[in-house]
Parts: structure tokens; C-alpha cells; sequence
């Protein structure tokens, strides 16, 4: 299958990366007005043509052009666009005012003439457009207040005996403004935006227009073709006591007569999004392509993955619910569906998501960064999945931060994911063609869907599988790359039985890493290795033992059978100079020659750092625990991690052991057939538990190779 940049084309400003920015995407209605604003947004026809009438933004043309056409059966006359920031208002309000503007004209605009079919009505002319927003808004001549600037524009040139010097101080009653109305002798459109904003700037003139809301609701009540649309925020994020005590009261006055209208309904976010990003989705028998393979693939697993992306009716056959499966692969094409639907699903209840506006900035950088040459030497993936997101790229990262509103995941996202030695590398080392980064990709997948641990979200194991699924890839593959980074990972928990979360706050491991680094290998590491070996070699037989000789003469010369433990800093290597010195010391005394050098069996340490990792990691868990027990190390950390800390610490107790007799597998004696006179046996990777100890494994051994027996044989009595 094609990768996705092969097929599709990225709008110009999103492959010049001008449009990283969530504002790109925020559309200022009073630069629509006075005409400054970016041609995508100014021109009806760049606007529409961008624009995707989803079934919220159809609703709410729709009612009010039968306002506007004196229509007032089930139509309220005010309207309330009620969204979190950045949830489609401002879009809304723009189209409102296109509409109104371009009149009997607006049913030639793209997807325009649906909505009038569905509307059963058709664009009045000459319709009054009056614009308030209050974060464009200050006085000036001829618009003193917001009410005299709205009525002016509402009666546009014509001279009004109604408009008097008193509006300069108190706003008009509502029989005032039902004269304006019928003043203008022609529908009537109301457009606010940026409310609060004016409060916040203007508080003396905030009662006035307060009252001049609470009366400009009435009169538009009890008036025919008059309709008035005011957005108001639902996110109370960043706003100051006052804002919420104006915005409830606002509320509370327009809620009278208006009707609640929720902008932007999430579920078509795919075609919104695709319309803003592409100027060309490529060719549909490529889509239909991919779809279907994906489809499949999901049919095939559909036990192990989401059952709302995969359940049909019990009713539907085979065939029929791969081609559901397909439709909605196809309707997403090229974002995977979980990549769009996570925004929906896992982060609309995050305070500082802009919805449609965050979405589209993070996803404008997403397509920019995975359609360049960086990427394309990666994978070639057919669809964009969460995988994929470049949380390398800096100005990436912070976007998502941003969005996600915390920004102290930095840190994890650096140490576990996506930094120069994140902690998922050395398990990608080896990784390539369709598993190619899978720690990394399964790790940021675990960011989408656990919201960054911002609120109570949890990356279930079957949500994972299907965000990163393809024909390519299977499920075991993705539970094992989650559970190797979990195991791994600084930043990284597990959640109930199938679940992952990433936090800002650190786990235990991250404590132990930092602890571990910071041990003396001359005072705490090689003690404590010393330690252990001789406590592991004492057990079991009762065989005459020496511990880490610094010379020969630290080896006494008798007839009994003595195991002699070399020091764990050495290490048995044919080109070494540790085969030649123990040849040495089985022949010799310091200068005098042995009398029983068949007696000495040595015992040296492997190669590698496998006992030296082990010990220190176990004695890295041993001063985290002391330290939360003494109190002075804790609270940073979750309660679970907590109640974990003493299987962890045996744990990495019983590791430590287990390497002891893992490491300690060579065994030398001597053998005069050889050229450096010595026999060498190699023990096997051999453990603890089920080998019996460290010295039964050496005299197994001697056994086995006839080297040791119980008692005297007949030809050595002769």
C-alpha cells in the first residue's frame, strides 16, 4: 500500500508550516467585517469552499434563515453558540454572516444549497447585518456605546429620530428597539462574539449593556424576521471571578427566550479537518484500497479490539460488516480513526483544549513534519496514526502540551519517548520494516489516550491495538512493546489489568535510576557483590572454600578438595591473562611447587556487566525503600507505586541471587594433557532456584565429567 503523502496534497500553508499555530485557525469575525482578515476567511467562496456544513452548523443556518424569512414555528429568536474554546463559535457566527450578506447569491456557495433543501427556506436579500465583538470593539464616533454601534449598523444610512443623546448613557427599552427594527424595513441579523471580553476591558459601561442584552432579547422575542446569535464560552479556564459572575449572569438573561446550540459536532470532525488540511484527498480506488485492508485486519481481531469501532448488529453478515468497517476507514482517509476521534474521546474534558482549533494546529505540524524526508526514511505508513505524532520536534511538543495543559510532560515525553536517549530506544534498537519504532510509536499512542494523565484517562491494551493495528502488525506485538516500556519507562504506569498511563510524575523507577547513579562502586557496589558471592557459595556442601585471592599463597597446599572463588571484578576470558595466572597458582605457592594441585577448583565470573547491573539495581531499591520509610522521600509518588515498593525490592533481591550463580559458571582445574595445563567446564546459565546451590552445581559437575567420586577407586588403592 502507498504511504499516505504519496497519495494525498497538504493545503500550501500547511506545507509552508504556515498554520502551526492553533490562531491560524481562529477566525476573527471583525476582521470578516471590515474585510482585513486572511482571504480563507473574507471571501465567501474560499470560505465555504474550506467549509464542511456538519449536522450542528446545519441546524443552526437553518434556523435562523426561517427566522430571517418570518418563519417562527419551533424557532427561537435568540440563539446561544455554547463551546469550549476554540469549538467552532467564531466559524459559525462567520458563516451566519455570509449568508446574510450574499443573499439570494449565497445558494450558488459550495454545500450552501443542501442546507436551504434541508431548511425548507432560501437566503432573504437585503438582510441588516449588525456585528458586536468585544475584543475588536472600542468607542469611537458614531459608535459611543455597543448599542448605538449596533442600531447604526442595523439602520446603515438612514437618519433616526430614536437615536437620541440619551443612548450615550443608558441603553434603549425594548419598545425603543422594536421601533429600530421596524425601522429597518428588512430582516434584521445579530451577531456577538467576544462578550466578556468587552466587560473585562470596559466595566462602566458593563450594567448598560447588560440591560441592553436583557431588552435587545425581548424585543427580538416578540418580533418577526429579526434573529440575534450570541456565543458564549463554556470553559471557565483562565477566567477571572468577575468573568464568571458576568458570564453566568449573561447567561442566565439570554437562556430566557434563547435557545442552547452546541457548535461543532465532533463526530464529523474528520470531514472539518480534512477539509482545512488537504487540497486533495488523492484517488478514491487508492482509499478504497487501504480501507478495505485495515477493514479486514480489524474484522479478523475484532474480539481483541474497541468493540465500538468493530460491533455491528448481530443481524449484519460477514460481508456486510467488513464494508461498515471499510466506510468508516474510508471516511477518515488519511488519518487512521483513532488518531481524530482521541481528541474527542480522550481530551474534550481537558480545560485547556481548543477542540476543532488546538486539533487542526497540532494536526497541521503533524502532516507538515511526516510528510518530509525525515519521515519518509522511517516508515511508510498508508495512514496517519497516533504513533506517528513527531514529539521530537520541539515546537511539536509544545503545541501538544499546550493543548494537553500541562507542560511538565516534557520531561517524560524526553526520557521516555522521543529524546536522544529515551529509554524506548534500546528496546527499537533492533526493530525495523512495519515494526520499525514500536516502543516509541506504542509509547506516544499511550500519551493520546491517556490524555497525559491529566484527568482520570487510562490507554486500554485493546484501544492501543487498534490505533497502531495494520496489515503488517500483530496484536501480541503491541501488548508486548506496551509492556516492555512499562517495565522500562520513567514516566510510564500501569492501570488495572490492561491499562497504561504517562504522568509528569515520576515512578519509583526513575527514583532508583537516579539513586543508582549516584552509588560509590569502591564503598557500596563491590562490597556488596563481594557479599553476595560469598553468601551464595557457602550454602549447600560443606567443601573447604577460598574467597577472592589476592595471591597464590592465599591458597593453602593440601590434599582436601578446596573451591577457590576468584575476586568478581575478574573475569574468564581465553585471551585474558586469567587463564595463564591460575595455571600459575594450580602449579605453585608463591615459588614453591604444590604438592596437591589437583585438590583447587577455581570458580570464575563470566564476561560482562550482568552481576554488576543486578547488584546495583537491587541496592538502588534497597535505599529508595529506607528513605520512604524514613520519611524523607514519598509524597511525589503514586499510592500504588507505594504499595508496590517491597515486591520491588525483593525482587531485585532475588535477581541479584539468581546472577550470582548465573554469572559464576566457569570452573577450572588442573589437567597436564592441555597446553596451559588447565580443564575448563562450563557450568551453563544455570539459577539458584531450581539447580540446587552454587558449590552442588560444581561437584554435579566434577561428577559428571568423572573427575570427582565418592570414594577410592581399586586401581589407585593398587
Amino acid at each position: 500500500m502507498d504511504p499516505w503523502y504519496k497519495v494525498v496534497t497538504p493545503r500550501e500553508e500547511v506545507r509552508e508550516g504556515r498554520s502551526f499555530n492553533p490562531d491560524e485557525f481562529a477566525i476573527d469575525l471583525a476582521q470578516v467585517v471590515n474585510g482585513t482578515a486572511p482571504r480563507d476567511y473574507r471571501d465567501p467562496v474560499q470560505f465555504f469552499s474550506r467549509t464542511f456544513f456538519t449536522q450542528a452548523l446545519t441546524e443552526h443556518t437553518g434556523t435562523v434563515l426561517r427566522r430571517l424569512s418570518g418563519r417562527t414555528e419551533s424557532t427561537a429568536p435568540v440563539l446561544s453558540l455554547v463551546t469550549q474554546f476554540g469549538g467552532g463559535k467564531t466559524h459559525t457566527l462567520t458563516a451566519l454572516y455570509h449568508l446574510a450578506k450574499s443573499g439570494q447569491r449565497a445558494g450558488d456557495l459550495n454545500g450552501v444549497q443542501d442546507v436551504l433543501k434541508t431548511s425548507g427556506v432560501t437566503v432573504p436579500d437585503q438582510v441588516r447585518v449588525a456585528t458586536f465583538v468585544g475584543s475588536a470593539w472600542d468607542p469611537a464616533e458614531g459608535k459611543e456605546t455597543p448599542w448605538i454601534d449596533v442600531i447604526r449598523q442595523i439602520l446603515g444610512a438612514k437618519e433616526s429620530e430614536t437615536l437620541g443623546a440619551g443612548f450615550r448613557n443608558a441603553a434603549p427599552g425594548t419598545e425603543t428597539l422594536g421601533n429600530i427594527f421596524r425601522e429597518a424595513d428588512a430582516p434584521v441579523l445579530i451577531l456577538f462574539d467576544e462578550v466578556l471580553n468587552f466587560i473585562n476591558r470596559y466595566p462602566g459601561m458593563a450594567d448598560q449593556f447588560y440591560s441592553f442584552l436583557q431588552n435587545l432579547t425581548v424585543s427580538v422575542a416578540g418580533t418577526t424576521h429579526v434573529a440575534a446569535v450570541v456565543s458564549l464560552p463554556r470553559s471557565q479556564v483562565e477566567m477571572t471571578e468577575t468573568d464568571r459572575e458576568w458570564q453566568e449572569r449573561i447567561t442566565k438573561v439570554i437562556n430566557r427566550v434563547a435557545q442552547d446550540l452546541i457548535a461543532n459536532d465532533e463526530t464529523e470532525i474528520s470531514e472539518v479537518v480534512r477539509r482545512r488540511l488537504f487540497e486533495n484527498l488523492g484517488s478514491p480506488r487508492t482509499r478504497q484500497r487501504v480501507a478495505k485492508a485495515y477493514a479486514d485486519w480489524c474484522f479478523e481481531r475484532s474480539a481483541r479490539l474497541p468493540s465500538e469501532w468493530t460491533a455491528v448488529d448481530t443481524a449484519t453478515n460477514d460481508t456486510r460488516a467488513r464494508d461498515f468497517l471499510q466506510r468508516r476507514f474510508e471516511a477518515c482517509y488519511p488519518f487512521h480513526p483513532a488518531t481524530l476521534s482521541v481528541f474527542q474521546r480522550k481530551w474534550s474534558a481537558l480545560p485547556q483544549f481548543q477542540k476543532t482549533r488546538g486539533a487542526l494546529a497540532m494536526l497541521a505540524q503533524w502532516i507538515s513534519s511526516a510528510s518530509s524526508e525525515q519521515f519518509k526514511q522511517a516508515r511508510n505508513e498508508p495512514l496517519i496514526t497516533l504513533g506517528s505524532a513527531p514529539l521530537h520536534i520541539p515546537s511539536f511538543r509544545e503545541t501538544v502540551l499546550a493543548q494537553l495543559g500541562e507542560r511538565r510532560l516534557s520531561t517524560a515525553i524526553d526520557v521516555d519517548l522521543a529524546g536522544e536517549t529515551a529509554r524506548s530506544k534500546p528496546l527499537d534498537a533492533d526493530t525495523k520494516g512495519s515494526l520499525r519504532d514500536i516502543h516509541k510509536r506504542v509509547g506516544t499512542a499511550m500519551l493520546f489516550e491517556s490524555s497525559g494523565g491529566m484527568i482520570d484517562r487510562v490507554a486500554h491494551l485493546p484501544e492501543l491495538r487498534f490505533a497502531l493495528g495494520e496489515p503488517d502488525v500483530e496484536t501480541t506485538t503491541i501488548d508486548n512493546a506496551a509492556a516492555a516500556l512499562a517495565e522500562t519507562g520513567f514516566f510510564i504506569r500501569r492501570a488495572g489489568a490492561d491499562g497504561y498511563r504517562i504522568h509528569h510524575q515520576a515512578t519509583l523507577r526513575k527514583a532508583v535510576a537516579d539513586l543508582r547513579a549516584s552509588l560509590d562502586e569502591e564503598t557500596e557496589v563491590k562490597p556488596a557483590i563481594r557479599k553476595l558471592v560469598e553468601q551464595e557459595f557457602s550454602k549447600g556442601t560443606r567443601i573447604q572454600k577460598v574467597y577472592f585471592p589476592e595471591d597464590s599463597t592465599a591458597v593453602s597446599d593440601d590434599p582436601r578438595m578446596t573451591l577457590v572463588v576468584m575476586n568478581p571484578d575478574e573475569e574468564w576470558r581465553e585471551d585474558n591473562h586469567i587463564p595463564s595466572r591460575i595455571s600459575q597458582w594450580t602449579r605453585e605457592r608463591g615459588r614453591s611447587p604444590r604438592l596437591y594441585p589437583a585438590a583447587l577448583v577455581w570458580c570464575i565470573r563470566k564476561p560482562g556487566r550482568d552481576l554488576r547491573d543486578k547488584v546495583e539495581l537491587w541496592l538502588a531499591w534497597q535505599k529508595v525503600k529506607s528513605e520512604i520509610d524514613a520519611g524523607t522521600m514519598g509524597p511525589e509518588f503514586e499510592r500504588r507505586d507505594l504499595e508496590e515498593l517491597g515486591r520491588h525490592t525483593r525482587n531485585a533481591e532475588e535477581e541479584a541471587v539468581e546472577e550470582v550463580s548465573a554469572s559464576y559458571r566457569h570452573v577450572a582445574l588442573q589437567d597436564s594433557q592441555t597446553e596451559n595445563g588447565l580443564k575448563t567446564i562450563d557450568l551453563g546459565a544455570g539459577y539458584a532456584s531450581g539447580n540446587g546451590t552454587l558449590t552442588e552445581r560444581v561437584v554435579a559437575a566434577l561428577k559428571a565429567n568423572a573427575l570427582l567420586n565418592e570414594s577410592v577407586g581399586a586401581s589407585y588403592i593398587e
